[in-house]
């Protein structure tokens, strides 16, 4: 525990200005990110006696050992730098907010030629059209079902509609009357744009243009004894009105608003957002969090509108934002009112409501913070005692000095030998940590070796953890017999993947390669940061021991031991783990493999396993750890060859970028008819020289198959395009 008069400040040292600070521990991980309108008397604070403390800020300030601090010139862009900072850095004494759940949103792909309805979660995309959130998938598609016979967009994927124009055939609800099917051309471009725009109106509430005007159409129809039109438009007026009876008017003025409403005790935090677009409901999201620091409502109500208005712009955010409370400090209040305001790109009201509809809709959206917050909680304490159980059952059956609160597992997977890759999987007291996922390629040697991969994969990881502990001064002396590369490490240049992207197989060549849903940062991009006027420190800051490679507070992805290893496999797999730490010089985490066929746990050393009973929550917790194990790793040997098998000749010829490769497949319309192409026709295409045609016309021949390639099932003769070939 870090004295904080060892690193305070000199007096004088801090400015008087508005800005962002930021405190360090011992290994220059940053461990929390503020702001304040005074450095000065924000960071004097933190240096008074620590019995005056709360007991979370008192934690925080004897886990740190240094605080660096950035003057701004605005409380704004000091609010704007603080998001970034917390973004970037994920302190872990800031308060972060778990989403509870993935929210569906309703889109509308406005940047496609043909615009198509879908339902869609994660990050938004530039272009498309967003409704909601939604509390559930089935919602959407309901309400989309009922408007599809007003508005007729297209709803299909790419691939149908694709094979829907070679056809000539619309899909089931082409035919149904529910698309208006500009596959097949029955409408323009322009047609479909227009009703995938009066549908966006519809969503957006301005709902009373629509009905007069089919009222009217039907009133027309009936008058002209066209009654059958007349009753499909009734019919349509009728599936319009009841989407609308989906979400009740709850504002009468029409308001587009967010309501947020928090419900707190001591440790934790439930936050509740209500979207009303038009008076309506349209959407419903929420948050729990850990109070880690000392905090306000109205510091979590701060808290969540950087998170939910952090990365949106314009109409995402709407004219007006009801909250619970507000910054006792006005010019604070007036800084987050005008950085919402820059983000939407006009003026946005944040205030609390005091009476009338909007305050009465404010204590629904607080009941239902308070009844997500008992919920959690319930759910919590089940979880945490099952959990406990479980890693006191592993530590008991396994003999461990301490329960295994970090455990990590690895498993190799392959396909006859091919595409051999690896992965490892973290889970924190019982709970998976996607974050921390990794996953290797094994690039020793070529074939089926299971218990070879494993010793290189287990060999890797831990050198990258011995190579961590060297740069934070932590581990002054190498192994001798440690099997250490010649050459520096070079920093890490992968990122925590995002587990629902699944993996294309490429990366740099370091010892992991991270999914393809993250994007990879080199080392400039890592230390970029937003400019600001001047940047200074503690006093005692520069005593730190600095890293080899990097220093940019972010928790290092190898850093961190498990206490127990868990290997996918018998005896074999995890003797071949214990021998790469032994090599490594490390005695001090636990290795066990889990067995397939009989569900037997096996440690070094011994012939016999441990069994544990059916009914063990330790042995399910083993075997959900083993299980994602082996579902990250076989999705990413799945990618992999799936890549493989997708390449094409013309990736073997040089110079030839993705661009135009599009533009060859899209002048000639398949890659058999660009086969059987000349190079003079080759080089009509745009942007490719008579140098480059030859190249292709080469790649073709050296790639022709000796005999046509023939489908099983039906003996047809195959095209290059998957298609069959008909005499």
């Amino acid at each position: 525990m870090a004295d904080p008069s060892s690193y305070r400040p000199k007096p004088g040292q801090i400015p008087d200005s508005p800005g962002v600070y930021k405190f360090r521990d011992d290994h220059r991980r940053v461990i929390y990110v503020g702001k304040a309108k005074s450095l000065r008397q924000r960071l004097a604070s933190y240096f008074q006696d620590l019995s005056g403390l709360h007991p979370r800020t008192r934690s925080m300030v004897t886990t740190a050992a240094s605080v660096e601090w950035t003057v701004v010139s605005t409380e704004v862009e000091a609010l704007q730098l603080e998001y970034s900072w917390i973004k970037e850095y994920d302190p872990r004494f800031n308060v972060k907010y778990r989403d509870d759940k993935s929210y569906p949103s309703l889109a509308v792909t406005l940047n496609e030629e043909f615009p198509r309805v879908q339902v869609m979660r994660g990050a938004k995309k530039k272009g498309v059209r967003y409704f909601g959130p939604y509390g559930h998938a089935w919602a959407i598609r309901e309400t989309v079902d009922l408007m599809l016979r007003v508005f007729p967009v297209r709803t299909c994927s790419a691939g149908v509609f694709k094979n829907a124009a070679r056809t000539g055939r619309p899909c089931l609800l082409g035919y149904i009357d529910k698309c208006s099917a500009p596959c097949v051309g029955r409408v323009t471009p322009e047609e479909h744009r227009e009703l995938a725009e009066e549908f966006c109106d519809f969503m957006a509430g301005r709902t009373g243009t629509y009905l007069r005007r089919l009222e009217k159409r039907m009133t027309e129809a009936a008058e002209e004894m066209e009654y059958e039109r007349a009753a499909r438009l009734r019919d349509d007026i009728a599936a319009l009105r009841r989407a609308m009876e989906k979400n009740a008017v709850v504002l009468a003025d029409a308001t587009d608003a967010d309501l947020i409403a928090v419900a707190e005790d001591e440790l934790e935090a439930a936050v509740q957002i209500f979207h009303v677009r038009g008076g309506r409901v349209r959407g419903q999201r929420g948050w729990v969090t850990d109070k880690v620091e000392a905090v306000e409502t109205a510091g979590l109500v701060e808290h969540a509108l950087q998170q939910l208005y952090g990365e949106e712009r314009g109409d995402a955010v709407p004219k007006e934002v009801l909250v619970p409370a507000l910054p006792r400090d006005a010019d604070e209040s007036e800084a987050l009112a005008q950085w919402l305001s820059e983000r939407r790109g006009a003026q946005v009201s944040l205030r609390i409501p005091q009476r009338g509809d909007k305050k009465d809709l404010m204590v629904t959206v607080a009941r239902n913070a308070q009844q997500s917050l008992v919920l959690h909680k319930t759910k919590r304490a089940s979880d945490l005692t099952t959990r406990s159980r479980a890693l006191e059952e592993i530590s008991q059956a396994l003999d461990l000095d301490s329960v295994p609160l970090r455990i990590e597992c690895f498993d190799i997977s392959h396909l006859q030998g091919d595409d051999v890759v690896a992965s490892m999987v973290v889970f924190e007291d019982g709970l998976a940590r996607k974050s921390e996922y990794r996953r290797f390629q094994i690039r020793t040697f070529e074939g089926q070796d299971d218990v070879r991969s494993m010793h290189e994969v287990i060999t890797r990881r831990f050198r990258r953890y011995l190579q961590e502990k060297e740069r934070t001064g932590e581990w002054s002396q190498q192994p001798e017999t440690a099997d250490r590369p010649e050459t520096p490490a070079r920093p890490d240049d992968t990122t925590p993947p995002d587990d629902t992207t699944p993996p294309d197989g490429t990366g740099p060549p370091d010892d992991t390669t991270p999914p393809s849903g993250a994007a990879p940062r080199d080392s400039t991009d890592r230390d970029r940061a937003p400019e600001v006027p001047e940047v200074s420190e503690g006093p005692e800051a520069s005593e730190v021991p600095e890293p080899l490679t990097e220093d940019d507070g972010r928790p290092k992805r190898f850093a961190y031991p498990p206490q127990l290893l868990v290997v996918d496999g018998g005896r074999p797999q995890v003797a071949a783990a214990q021998r790469a730490l032994d090599e490594l010089g490390i005695d001090d985490i636990a290795v066990c493999g889990l067995a397939k066929r009989l569900e037997e746990v096996w440690v070094p050393g011994e012939s016999d396993p441990v069994v544990l009973p059916r009914s063990s929550e330790g042995l399910y917790l083993l075997q959900r750890v083993r299980d994602e194990a082996h579902r990250f790793a076989i999705t990413y040997q799945r990618a992999k060859r799936a890549k493989r098998v997708r390449t094409s000749p013309l990736d073997d010829v040089a110079g030839l970028g993705e661009a135009r490769k599009q533009a060859l497949i899209k002048h000639f319309g398949s890659v058999k008819r660009l086969r059987q192409a000349t190079i003079d026709q080759i080089c009509e295409v745009p942007g490719v020289g008579r140098k480059t045609a030859e190249s292709i016309a080469v790649a073709f021949a050296a790639a022709a198959p000796a005999t046509p390639a023939v489908n099983t099932a039906t003996g047809e003769i195959m095209d290059d395009n998957g298609g069959t070939t008909h005499d």
